[in-house]
């Protein structure tokens, strides 16, 4: 019987151990991801360990070529570059080309103008523009002048632009009371306006713009600065896309100052998974009990197992003892 319990207890260990080969990864990979929940960039390097590779990185590069949008892929080609990624020499040749079209003094100069005058950026030059204008203050007067004249009319009006603009007239004079201490705030709250017009703001986040405090305002508008200044003005907006909640904008600043130019392919390719564990809780948290319990079942079987062996081999050694005792007394008797 005993022995049959030590090949039981072998067995159950083989067993478990054959399990941990699928199980406990799982389980690292899961407690990695709950320690590093609060810092986004663990948490993108995790992520992107996971599943960028040469395939993913040439297929997102020609995409963005293809949609006319050189920045992205000059994005994607910086983070194959940072994570050790070969691409496609041809592929790059061609990154770099459209890149230097895109980037001309005449294409850019075009775009900043379009941004001074219009106030829809959607990049780094429009977006210059636009925040030129808005620290001039004609930008936010042209706005909030225009959402006046829509409230007078009966019309309906953007109270969130309204509101950003006459905020944004009071952060100018801030910004040089403050002798440019406040121009973060200042760029964020302009793409923030930009956002607000074009409808490119998070429903969720949206509803939470309407009931923040002025305070809390410029501190969420000066964490969106920073992605615009460390990551350009796309990234900004699409960081305005993803997020949920101010802290969310945080996170995103402070992805974009340890990323930066990569910040926008992180975007792109990982969502809000570059800010906040999208997987569920519950199946990370099953996921490392379970490791857990494959290894501490694992270890409480081959202890187990270890003490029937010894007790077989004590037992066995006392047989022997007792044999040899009842030889020895055998002829005497």
């Amino acid at each position: 019987m005993l022995r049959l319990k030590i090949r039981l207890g072998l067995a159950i260990a083989l067993g478990l151990a054959i399990a941990g080969l699928w199980i406990l990864p799982r389980g690292f990979e899961a407690g990695r991801t709950l320690a590093a929940q609060d810092d986004p960039v663990k948490l993108t390097d995790l992520a992107l360990d996971r599943g960028f590779d040469a395939t993913v990185a040439e297929r997102e590069i020609r995409t963005a070529l293809a949609g006319n949008d050189p920045e992205l892929a000059q994005s994607f080609l910086e983070l194959a570059r940072e994570r050790g990624v070969a691409i496609d020499p041809e592929l790059v040749d061609k990154a770099d080309a459209d890149m230097q079209a895109w980037s001309s003094f005449g294409s850019t100069a075009w775009r900043f103008t379009r941004g001074f005058f219009a106030g829809n950026p959607d990049d780094v030059a429009s977006l210059v523009g636009t925040a030129a204008g808005d620290l001039l203050v004609i930008g936010d007067v042209r706005d909030a002048a225009r959402e006046g004249w829509h409230i007078a009319r009966g019309e309906e009006a953007n109270r969130l632009v309204l509101g950003l603009s006459l905020g944004g007239i009071a952060v100018t004079a801030g910004t040089f009371a403050s002798f440019g201490l406040a121009a973060p705030a200042r760029a964020g709250l302009s793409v923030i306006k930009a956002a607000g017009k074009s409808e490119r703001i998070g429903a969720r986040f949206l509803r939470l713009l309407r009931f923040e405090k002025p305070a809390a305002l410029v501190e969420m508008a000066g964490d969106l600065g920073k992605v615009e200044a460390k990551a350009g003005g796309r990234a900004a907006f699409e960081a305005m896309q993803l997020a949920e909640e101010p802290k969310d904008l945080a996170k995103f600043g402070r992805l974009a100052v340890a990323k930066g130019g990569k910040t926008r392919a992180i975007l792109k390719f990982l969502g809000r998974g570059a800010v906040a564990v999208t997987s569920s809780m519950i199946d990370l948290t099953l996921a490392l009990m379970w490791a857990a319990a494959n290894v501490l079942g694992f270890c409480a079987s081959l202890k187990r197992t270890a003490e029937r062996a010894t007790l077989a081999v004590i037992r066995r050694r006392k047989l022997r003892r007792a044999r040899l005792a009842a030889a020895v007394l055998a002829p005497a008797g």
